[in-house]
């Protein structure tokens, strides 16, 4: 199968019908990652079939989750070879995406991917945790989210100062999130934040995720984001 089908049927079954523009910036999107990953570690993934599963779907999934209105501020946190903010954008080009990365060469694939599909980001260089203390993204995004690996207690002081109020927090994990989302509830409260639900799902190889989607409800306090030895060292 090709990865345009693949997307494709992975996609339908999340009940998201995909444009034939949308499948063919994909394929483009994958050649661009696997050659210009000969060069430098921008994925682990290198079939283009799993490519297709555990990148693009994965990435995709999260619009079945998450309702982010027409033109709506998108901010992807670490987002690294651009996941999940570029396949999104392909989906949904009416987004205004900002993608951060704390590595510039990241940034620099991301510019070039951004012109060959023929799309529009605003490309961030920095840490999370000064990103989200600047003005111009300070609570200013209608949905956050982060592929990151990171414990939720530490991602949600990462991403929460970026929403506003009213807007989400999607933290994408992995299957086992249960004990994790209890231990980050009081950060994720004293963020201004509140979970509201919690969405297991499987990828079409049948591997399991997770989307927690978290409510920004009150305005995060000036304190927060620490500096990110803070974060690490003393979560909230």
């Amino acid at each position: 199968m090709s990865i345009a089908s693949i997307v494709a049927e992975g996609a339908s079954s999340f009940g998201i019908d995909l444009e034939e523009e949308a499948l063919s910036r994909l394929e483009t999107y994958a050649s661009c990652l696997l050659e210009w990953n000969e060069r430098m570690n921008l994925t682990a993934i290198t079939r283009p079939e799993e490519v297709a599963v555990k990148h693009f779907v994965d990435s995709i999934a999260l619009l079945s989750v998450v309702d982010i209105p027409k033109g709506g501020r998108m901010v992807d946190i670490g987002t690294g070879a651009g996941f999940p903010g570029v396949p999104i954008l392909i989906a949904r080009p009416d987004i205004r995406l900002t993608l951060l990365d704390s590595l510039n060469k990241r940034l620099i694939f991301l510019k070039e991917l951004l012109g060959q599909l023929g799309l529009t980001a605003q490309l961030q260089h920095g840490r999370a945790e000064e990103g989200g203390k600047k003005p111009e993204f300070r609570e200013q995004f209608d949905l956050a989210t982060s592929r990151a690996v990171a414990n939720l207690r530490l991602l949600a002081e990462y991403c929460l100062p970026y929403v506003k109020v009213g807007g989400i927090f999607a933290a994408m994990k992995g299957p086992d999130v249960e004990s994790e989302r209890k231990e980050a509830e009081n950060a994720i409260r004293l963020l201004g934040g509140k979970v509201v639900s919690v969405h297991p799902f499987s990828l079409p190889d049948g591997s399991g995720r997770t989307i927690v989607v978290i409510q920004k409800e009150k305005k995060t306090p000036d304190a927060y984001p620490r500096h990110g030895s803070q974060i690490s060292k003393k979560p909230l």
